[in-house]
């Protein structure tokens, strides 16, 4: 029997495997509204088999999104226009997640899709960042350091986002606090520099995100709520492994249910890797150090690759990419290739 293709249920909530879509910015939004593109994208994983689909990094307040082009749930039309996606989902089987997010200095950013790299002027439709301390990320503008208010905002706003990402039908929402972006640029002390109760101190450094993080579970109290972490900042004396294992038993206590291990983003002279199933040791780590659940990623694109990690407990569950780009259907031919039971929708039992 496959390992991957059992269920797995959190808060009563049943995610029919454990292959799941990662989130995967599309820069393909106008004013924050999902569209069309978004809505063919999404539903395509969930009738190719996937247990939870989360969409992409979507970001709770204007000055939070990565480009001029990323979607967004800071107002009600967003959720609105989420809404017929997120059934979509449903509909064919899969488990509707969305991945929610701040870019902080990493913010007002040129779209890959254009061919471009740097910051956005704000003639250009771009916007002055904000970040735990007035420190750029190499080649982008200066961000302004949040202020008291400026970090009541952001709470406040991953409360809002979360509320309405539940009104559109979302089961599971994940705070994004990886990639170098603002939860996590308040994390590692390569960028917080602050020295009031938000800095510092492995305590004053987590703060943010433990608030966040309960603002979250207080606004959803009946969804599932992953943190995803850098696992390593992978760069010298930034955040690593260690502090990652402390700050998920923090954000469990609050009321995390699942900890998505990561890693890299906050500086480009960061030291990976990369390879097939390179971060998987840092998800067994968080795994094995404080028993929670967790989910493994980084270039897992192979069935039974994936099946011997859930299979041998380095993790509770795997998240793919760009696999899924290159094959919407990853989970029915994962399933194929280990002989489990995962019906195709009727449409496409022709070619199985």
């Amino acid at each position: 029997m496959s390992t991957l293709f059992t269920p797995l249920t959190i808060r009563g909530i049943e995610m029919r495997n454990r292959l799941w879509v990662s989130p995967m910015c599309q820069y393909s939004a106008v004013d924050g509204l999902p569209n069309d593109w978004h809505h063919v994208h999404l539903a395509q994983f969930a009738a190719g088999g996937a247990g939870l689909v989360i969409a992409e990094a979507t970001a709770v307040s204007p000055e939070g999104r990565i480009s001029p082009d990323d979607v967004g749930l800071w107002n009600d039309a967003q959720a609105e226009a989420w809404t017929p996606i997120v059934a979509a989902i449903r509909a064919r089987g899969a488990v509707p997640g969305v991945q929610l997010g701040h870019a902080g200095r990493k913010a007002s950013t040129t779209s890959p899709l254009t061919g471009g790299r740097g910051s956005v002027a704000p003639e250009d439709c771009g916007w002055t960042t904000v970040a735990p301390s007035a420190l750029a990320y190499p080649g982008f503008a200066e961000p302004r350091e949040l202020d008291e208010a400026g970090i009541e905002k952001v709470v406040s706003d991953f409360a809002d986002a979360a509320r309405r990402a539940v009104a559109a039908g979302f089961e599971v929402l994940e705070v994004h606090a990886a990639h170098g972006y603002l939860l996590h640029q308040f994390l590692s002390p390569l960028s917080n520099l602050r020295e009031d109760e938000y800095g510092g101190s492995f305590d004053g450094r987590v703060r943010l995100l433990e608030r966040v993080t309960a603002a979250v579970r207080d606004a959803a109290p009946d969804a599932v709520v992953f943190v995803r972490f850098s696992g390593t900042d992978a760069a010298e004396g930034g955040w690593d492994i260690d502090d990652t294992v402390r700050a998920a038993e923090r954000v469990a206590a609050v009321g995390a249910d699942f900890i998505d291990v990561s890693s890299g983003g906050l500086v480009p002279h960061q030291n990976i890797h990369p390879g097939p199933g390179y971060q998987v040791p840092l998800a067994e780590t968080v795994r094995r150090e404080t028993g929670l659940l967790v989910g493994a990623v980084g270039m897992i694109d192979d069935a039974r690759q994936a099946e011997s990690i859930v299979a041998d407990g380095r993790a509770d569950a795997v998240l793919s990419a760009r696999e899924w780009l290159r094959d919407p259907h990853y989970a029915l031919r994962a399933a194929a290739e280990l002989g489990a039971d995962l019906p195709a929708p009727a449409q496409y039992l022709r070619a199985y």
